[in-house]
């Protein structure tokens, strides 16, 4: 069976240093021959730019060939529950899809929201999975429940910035900040993981409790910080939580218990406007460094001080997608 990059806990912490490694040598030198005669999939079912642009470019810059898919657009639509009679809008099974781009290409990428109704539905992570059940070449998760390559690409730019590969002791807050509409978990999700595997000091800064990652992500949190030096820690207070801070990294994202009742959550949101990443925050920080993965709304996640400044490194993990995508892909078609 392929090896797939669906999540970064399936990778064992020596992997995920090589990739870092292999995508810092791609950053010095963005030319090379990784994939010349190979080609990649990328499969959107939601929109995308950074994503997009990074892996298309990316292959091209390995001497690969991708081709873009949007299921539902410019490609028939895709039934994933087993056992169902295709007579709706679905054109073909996930089984027959994945074989055959199999069959075409080296490497498939999926990027694949949850549907925002039903929690427990979205948390099985079905598309990827079904991508990674049946198909026969590595599958590369572009974002779902989960963004392993943004966690790849902050932590190397936190390396970057710092001066050091070692991020152990270093205070490490994943804020949530107010957004007009909730949004995916993902990347709130992935900043858990890669922080606490590395070592960090983890405070998990959200409005209340109903703001808490899925169970899942706060064990592996908990099991990642044990195993790596590290700690995590709940918060609900943002003075304490910014105080001496390191990095502050901001998300906005559902609360679990509202999927499919954005109305009754609004309420908890208004109110928690003043979550926004500003300086006098930053001021409480140990001159730490702030990012977000992108799209940042100013003024609403983080003002324009904040991300005007020089502690802002959103641009350079922005880039760094690029190079650690490289990485990935260069390994994932080499593993045979």
């Amino acid at each position: 069976m392929p090896r797939h990059f669906l999540t970064t806990q399936d990778w064992s912490r020596a992997e995920l240093d090589d990739l870092l490694e292999q995508a810092a040598r791609f950053k010095q030198s963005k030319q090379g021959k990784a994939l010349e005669g190979k080609a990649i999939a990328l499969l959107f079912f939601n929109p995308s730019m950074r994503t997009r642009t990074s892996f298309e470019l990316g292959a091209h810059q390995l001497g690969g060939k991708a081709i873009v898919l949007a299921p539902g657009k410019d490609a028939w639509p895709i039934e994933f529950d087993v056992g169902t009679v295709m007579d709706g809008d679905t054109e073909e099974h996930i089984a027959e899809v994945a074989r055959v781009l199999s069959r075409y290409v080296d490497l498939i990428a999926v990027r694949a929201f949850p549907k925002f109704q039903d929690w427990s539905v979205d948390r099985e992570d079905r598309v990827i999975h079904a991508f990674a059940r049946y198909a026969t070449v590595p599958v590369i998760n572009m974002e779902t429940i989960t963004h392993p390559c943004q966690e790849l690409a902050h932590i190397l730019a936190l390396q970057e910035h710092l001066g050091t590969k070692d991020l152990r002791g270093r205070k490490y807050v994943l804020t949530w900040t107010y957004h007009p509409k909730p949004l995916n978990t993902a990347v709130a999700n992935s900043s858990l993981l890669i922080a606490t595997r590395f070592g960090m000091d983890v405070t998990l800064l959200c409005p209340n409790p109903d703001y808490l990652l899925d169970p899942r992500y706060m064990e592996h949190g908990r099991d990642n910080a044990a195993q790596n030096g590290g700690s995590l820690k709940v918060s609900h207070d943002i003075e304490d939580a910014y105080r001496d801070a390191d990095v502050v990294y901001a998300k906005s994202w559902g609360a679990l218990p509202f999927f499919g009742r954005w109305e009754q959550e609004k309420p908890v949101r208004e109110a928690s406007k003043h979550f926004i990443v500003d300086e006098a925050k930053m001021g409480l920080t140990n001159n730490g460094l702030f990012s977000h993965c992108l799209p940042l709304r100013r003024n609403v996640k983080a003002t324009d001080a904040v991300m005007d400044s020089p502690a802002c490194i959103a641009i350079d993990e922005a880039e760094n997608r690029l190079h650690v995508q490289k990485a990935i892909m260069a390994t994932l078609a080499g593993q045979g």
